[in-house]
This record gives C-alpha cells, structure tokens and sequence, in this order.
C-alpha cells in the first residue's frame, strides 16, 4: 500500500532541507575561515621562515584561493535560488548578518581528498528526481531553521563532495573517469536491446538509474533514445543537478574550484586551481501498491543501471529483491561499482549486511539473476587527476538478466 507520512516526518524532512540550504549559503564564510587558519598559522613562525614563505609566494597563493572560494560561493548561490525548485524565492535569514549568513559578502575546512566514493553516499539516502509540488519544504520553517543552523564539518564535506561530482559528471577534466564507468554499462545496455537500433524504437523501453548523482549517466541514457528516470535521495545533488540539467545553456558556462580545500599532495598550484519525485529508492521502489496508485513499480522497468551504488545499502537482500521485483521478466541489470559498505561501523545503530563480492553474486542467482559478462574494471571516484595520492578502485562490472 502506499505509504503516509507523518507531521513528524514531514517536519523532519523540512528541518534538513533547511540545514542543507543553511550549508550551501554558509560555504564561503565556513571555508574562507578555513583557509584564514593558515594565514594565523604563518604568524606563529620565526620571521626568517615567514620571509622564506614569502619567497614562495605562500600568502599570494592563500589570496588566490579566497578568491577561487567566493568563486564557488557564487555558483552554489545559483544552486539554491531558482524559486522553481521551491515554489518560492529562497531569502537570506532575517536576523543574520549580511557577512555570515548571505553569499554576498562571505569567507572548508576540508580534509582533503577522502578515500571514499562519495557520490553523495556518505551515510546517505537516494530520492527521486521527479518534482512533487506537494512536498515542497515551507519556506517560512526553512528561515526560521536557517537563523539557528550551523552547517558542521559533515555538511560541508557533502557540499565539497558535490563539487568534485560536478567534475566527474559534468567537465572535460571527468570524461575519462565518467567514460571508464559509464561506456560500459552504456553498451551492455544497448547490446541487450539490441533488437531496437535506433533511438526512435527504444522510447517505450523505460530504464532506472538509481543512486543518480548529478544525473549524466542518466542523462546520456536518456539520450540513447531511453525512457530513463533517475533516483537520488540527497538534497545536495538534487538541488545541483537542477541547476545544469534545467538552468545550463551552454558549455563552459560555469567556473568552478572543486580542489581548492585541500593543500595535501599537490604536485604544483595550478593542480587546486584548475577549472572546471524526492525519496528514498527502497520507500519508493521497494513499497507494495494497491491498485490504482500512482506508479506502480513491480515489472515497469526493462532495466536498472546501478553505478557505484549497491554498497549503500543497510541490506543489500533488500535492494536486490527489490531490484528484481520492478525489472520486467526478461529485464536486465547492468551494475559497476566496489562494496565500500557505508553503513559499516557506523555510528547511527543503523543495521549494516556486508558481503564479499563472491556472496552478492551468490545472493543475486538466489534471488532470480542470471549473471553475464562478468568483469574487473579499475577505475577512480572523483578524483584529482593532478594530485600525488590517487585511488583506484578495482570495480566489479556484469550484466544480469531477470529469469
């Protein structure tokens, strides 16, 4: 049956998607701050090592990366005033000051480059893409909660995170990693359809990309001549790939500083300074329908792409039935992706099922897949092709039909 929310889940739900904005507006106060600690830290050296850095042209570099931010600050001011994401224009909190609450005037404490494939999975949800006017946060609790919020370090290593995505996704610097993950799952697909050549006779075959990111593998899916829809629980890449795949005219048009938050295994400066329906996929996906609602999903789609995604599962049984519940018979799954389990050892007391990669295979012939092409792909996860640590992830690629 379809599911009711609560008052209670609703308020939940607005709460964080006040937070997230919260973060988005607050990146460059958070991050210019960030980078103004190593500007203290220099004073605290003896005047002969201040100068040598001053020979460097250190502080002329810390200048540059607060103008790279203020770059980016801009870009996300984009992101969260398009008012027909919302129904309303998105204004700064009443009662904050102008230098800390609004992107005008603001100054990541970043990490660095986090072994992780993010793909906005940390500790994460997906949702849908589809626009669902009736859940729409009430922006007048949005600005309440915006005056109290303070975005802290996992908020903005979400909103780091997004950045880097737009690389992948998006940039010329991402198509080589983008196409090592994506051209694969992109043939298999089309080798299984193979009855429909062209893209005029695949517009009735529907196709599900869940975990969607920033979209592009959906998007380029779609522009094979697929009914694709894409899934994607998090706010930070829903509100973002609003922006560049409804509000983006032409290539190049946004500049962006995805690496400029950390200063740890860079060979050179310019490798920081190059440019470049809302809801979790089990509640939507994996819920049981009565007739006559809306969408029913078991057997509705002849295929699901999953990349970089079955390991944020809390129960990959789950996620495996559910995935061949709503394929159609005869319906193909085409999956790349590591087991990086996100909810391993976590700290929230949500359940974790890990398995070895030899017992998802296993769990997936169980539960009705016949497995194909069955491959190792080695490929990274938004990474910094100029940086001097890289990671390199030896990632499972196959084809599995419904039986």
């Amino acid at each position: 049956m379809s599911q009711i929310f609560s008052d209670a889940d609703i308020e939940e739900e607005q709460k964080h998607f006040s937070n997230v904005i919260t973060t988005f507006q607050q990146y460059a106060q958070y991050s210019l701050a960030a980078n103004n600690r190593r500007r203290k830290d220099i004073y605290t050296l003896p005047q002969g090592d201040k100068e040598l850095l001053d020979d460097l042209g250190y502080r002329q570099k810390l200048q540059e990366v607060d103008r790279a931010i203020l770059v980016n600050a801009e870009f996300f001011k984009l992101i969260v005033v398009n008012p027909e994401i919302f129904g309303h224009d998105l204004d700064c909190p009443e009662d904050a000051d102008e230098d800390k609450a609004c992107l005008g005037t603001l100054h990541d404490h970043s990490h660095g480059d986090v072994h992780a494939h993010s793909h906005s999975h940390l500790h994460h949800r997906h949702s849908h893409l589809h626009d669902n006017t009736n859940a729409t946060p009430d922006l007048r609790i949005v600005s309440k909660q915006q005056r109290k919020y303070k975005p802290t370090d996992f908020d903005m290593d979400k909103l780091r995170s997004t950045l880097k995505q737009f690389v992948r996704d998006w940039s010329q610097e991402g198509k080589e990693e983008r196409e090592t993950c994506y051209t694969p799952m992109k043939d298999a697909l089309v080798a299984h359809f193979s009855d429909k050549p062209s893209p005029d006779s695949r517009q009735n075959i529907r196709v599900l990309v869940p975990g969607a990111g920033l979209g592009r593998l959906a998007y380029d899916v779609a522009n094979l001549g697929f009914a694709c829809q894409g899934n994607e629980f998090s706010h930070y890449m829903l509100l973002a790939s609003y922006l560049i795949l409804n509000r983006t005219d032409a290539i190049g048009q946004y500049i962006i500083y995805p690496y400029v938050h950390s200063f740890s295994n860079l060979p050179d400066r310019e490798a920081i300074g190059f440019e470049f329906l809302l809801g979790d996929f089990e509640e939507i996906y994996g819920a049981e329908y009565e007739e006559g609602d809306f969408e029913p999903q078991a057997g509705q789609w002849d295929a699901v792409l999953t990349c970089f995604f079955i390991d944020t599962a809390k129960n990959i049984i789950n996620y495996l039935r559910i995935i061949h519940r709503i394929l159609a018979p005869g319906g193909v799954w085409i999956n790349i992706g590591p087991l990086l389990w996100h909810f391993e050892n976590n700290a929230t007391n949500d359940p974790s099922v890990e398995l070895d990669l030899e017992e998802v295979k296993m769990l997936a012939r169980k539960i009705g897949f016949v497995i194909s092409d069955e491959r190792t792909i080695d490929t990274t996860y938004t990474s910094n092709s100029q940086s001097m640590l890289g990671y390199v992830y030896k990632t499972a690629f196959w084809t599995a039909t419904k039986a």
